[in-house]
């Protein structure tokens, strides 16, 4: 693992970015109990490293992360940005009590917003499409993380009634 190649606009806008969502993490009220946000921080950052490691290198090699094909520190801190895009998801999932009725406009309103957050990482150089690889193509991905994610949630909720901190 490198440092990075060059420390331009995709180094900062990674620093940036967590720096903003970790901050929001640390500030947001608490609603879920310190292991359930453990186990989505981690869930997050799992499965950003899955799919990162299958679709993004290996032999379908469809982007590049960052500067270079070499592994870079920034591309190691993005896995934690996605960390927190799964809290996000699970907690305010949680705190709007999605329904079965909501679960699908939810899943649906993420996935805009991760599309969204894509495109602005290829803007600022931090996600590198080839072998020709679309924007689109993350829309499954995104669907399937995001459905598994809230359908994960929901087992946990059906097996562990207690979903509120601790006062």
């Amino acid at each position: 693992m490198i440092l990075w190649e060059s420390y331009d606009k995709n180094e900062a806008y990674i620093f940036l970015l967590l720096l903003i969502a970790y901050t929001t993490l640390l500030i947001l009220p608490k609603k879920l109990p310190y292991p359930l946000t453990i186990l989505f921080l981690i869930w997050g950052f799992a499965s950003a490293t899955l799919f990162d490691f299958t679709i993004g290198g290996g032999m379908l090699d469809y982007y590049k992360v960052n500067d270079s094909n070499q592994y870079e520190l920034t591309d190691l801190l993005s896995y934690f940005l996605f960390a927190t895009f799964s809290y996000f998801f699970v907690y305010f999932y949680h705190v709007f009590q999605i329904n079965k009725k909501l679960f699908i406009p939810y899943i649906l309103g993420w996935t805009i917003i991760v599309l969204l957050m894509e495109k602005l990482s290829t803007i600022m150089g931090v996600t590198h499409y080839q072998n020709g690889y679309k924007l689109h193509f993350s829309l499954v991905v995104f669907l399937v993380v995001q459905t598994t994610t809230a359908l994960f949630f929901e087992l946990i909720k059906s097996k562990y009634k207690k979903t509120e901190p601790a006062p």
